[in-house]
């Protein structure tokens, strides 16, 4: 898979040591300089890299970059990161880790060529009741969905949830914020077919009725729509951090959103912003019927097929 990454750069420079003695040409030169520097900076931030990933097993060796990608969407939640990442290794016939192809020969040495970029995994939650962490998530997403939901909403969910005749599987799909999203298409295009072969060997996570999902989203205030009294009202719009996921939302049929915004949530690398704009994050829950699944796939298809 190649796919067009931006690498994020860093800024080492220090102020220019100052002195008494210094000329104001020396001055000028000095911020010639500078902002030649500015430039060159701007310039390498921007640079546009051609980087080939693959999807490999999930292996025991991913734990810690799995671990790390899930408290990324759980953050302060009380939810067990690392029995859920021991949970996803342990069933690793449905699932893939997403790695670097071919660490450069000229690169600077700290790029680790077993780095977790993503992964892709689902977890059945009913074939998996009473175990701990899933007990704990799911009290997430029910504290969570009473607070911001209607009662009926919560009924509904809490009755599918509890349905043991239809299973209910967790969509779990985790990457670097700086990852294209049309990688997403390849890995959700597996994920389907190592399901169906679980389910044909009869294996852990094969069939599911509906999939739940937690979506990394936020907000900006987009436009201000006039009130009564010549006051304004923000509208705000809901962006998926993985641009994908939206066709997941289009197709839910219970969905909710709740703000993160007092737990640190640096996605990885920076504050959450688009185009420099600060964004208000959020997690967004769905839950889509199984047999919306194929329309989506279509969807992803045409969306981010390269």
């Amino acid at each position: 898979m190649a796919s067009s990454a931006k690498k994020r750069a860093v800024d080492f420079g220090t102020n220019p040591k100052e002195s008494d003695d210094n000329s104001s040409d020396d001055d000028d030169s000095l911020g010639d300089e500078e902002d030649d520097d500015s430039e060159a900076s701007d310039e390498e931030i921007n640079e546009e890299v051609i980087v080939d990933f693959e999807a490999h097993a999930i292996a025991h060796t991913d734990f810690d970059g799995i671990k790390k990608l899930l408290h990324q969407l759980f953050l302060k939640a009380h939810v067990n990161t690392s029995d859920l990442t021991d949970i996803i290794i342990q069933q690793n016939h449905v699932g893939s880790v997403l790695r670097q192809a071919e660490v450069p020969d000229d690169s600077d040495g700290d790029d680790n060529p077993d780095e977790v970029f993503g992964f892709i995994s689902m977890l059945n939650l009913t074939e998996r009741k009473g175990v701990q962490c899933v007990e704990e998530l799911k009290e997430l997403i029910m504290s969570q969905c009473e607070k911001n939901s209607s009662g009926a909403v919560t009924e509904q969910l809490e009755q599918i949830l509890n349905d043991t005749a239809k299973s209910v599987g967790l969509l779990l799909s985790e990457r670097f914020i700086n990852v294209p999203p049309q990688i997403a298409l390849p890995l959700h295009r597996q994920l389907q077919e190592e399901m169906v072969e679980a389910q044909r060997t009869n294996k852990p996570s094969g069939k599911c009725h509906y999939y739940l999902m937690v979506s990394k989203t936020c907000k900006e205030v987009t436009k201000s729509i006039p009130a009564r009294g010549g006051n304004t009202a923000p509208s705000e719009e809901l962006l998926f951090v993985n641009a994908e996921e939206m066709f997941f939302y289009e197709h839910a049929t219970v969905k909710f959103n709740y703000s993160v915004q007092g737990e640190a949530d640096s996605c990885l690398s920076g504050r959450w912003s688009f185009d420099d704009v600060p964004m208000k994050p959020y997690r967004t829950v769905m839950l889509i019927p199984a047999d919306a699944i194929p329309a989506i796939m279509e969807k992803l298809k045409d969306n981010l097929a390269v």
